[in-house]
């Protein structure tokens, strides 16, 4: 079965990257109608976002929580049924499968779509050699998406460089979400594995995040703007 078919606007998840509610209101004020999906993760979680992200779900944005749970079942579950509460759209959890049942099935019956975190885009194989991993980033990635289909997860999160090889072993059943965007206008950071945003929906990514080009950007509306533009050329 296909994922419903994406609104192209939809397709830009802008991660409010932010230091505090104000500030993220003030982004959020900014940049207006021209982002319709926002992110929140640790940063602005832990400063008073969960409010916030209830707020946007009822002004009618789309809301992706990225708090990449990761617990004995009966927490992952608790959790997951706190965050479905709250009306946001995607929430992360690790790719590991008990966590991942865990999640799946808390989530039944609401609104909530759980994404597995495969392997963090600002790893590459040295880094999970490091961490004890005998797999490299794209086998493991590869490992724990055929893990993350037949549990029911309803998307996954991967860097855009395995956007192409997971269209190949998932197909269209769930979507592919990629971190890692880079506009050729914007600076790369501590991200290893990047795209731009063209390539990325090329590759077979459905939804885009992107925090720091639009966040640092002189003007963030104007540069969630072109972003909103590439995507549309490469969607045809």
């Amino acid at each position: 079965m296909q994922p419903a078919k994406i609104a192209p606007r939809d397709r830009l998840i802008v991660a409010l990257d932010l230091p505090s509610v104000a500030a993220a209101e003030a982004m959020i004020e900014r940049l207006g109608d021209s982002v319709t999906f926002y992110k929140i993760g640790y940063q602005l979680g832990y400063a008073g976002g969960l409010p916030l992200a209830k707020q946007l779900a009822g002004n009618g944005k789309k809301v992706f929580l990225d708090l990449k749970l990761h617990d004995i079942g009966n927490t992952v579950a608790r959790g997951v049924e706190s965050v479905a509460k709250l009306g946001a759209t995607f929430l992360t959890v690790h790719a590991y499968p008990q966590t991942m049942k865990a999640a799946v099935e808390a989530r039944a019956g609401s609104g909530l779509k759980i994404l597995a975190v495969t392997v963090l885009t600002s790893y590459d194989d040295n880094d999970l050699h490091a961490a004890g991993y005998g797999l490299n980033v794209a086998d493991l990635v590869e490992a724990r998406a055929k893990q993350a289909q037949v549990l029911g997860v309803d998307g996954i999160v991967s860097s855009p460089e395995e956007a192409a090889a997971l269209r190949k072993i998932v197909g269209h059943e769930i979507n592919l979400v990629t971190p890692g965007i880079r506009p050729t206008w914007s600076a790369t950071g501590d991200q290893k594995r990047i795209m731009t945003p063209a390539r990325a929906i090329v590759a077979g990514a459905d939804y885009l995040v992107v925090g720091r080009p639009v966040m640092d950007a002189a003007d963030p509306k104007a540069a969630a703007e072109s972003i909103h533009a590439e995507i549309a050329e490469a969607l045809g």
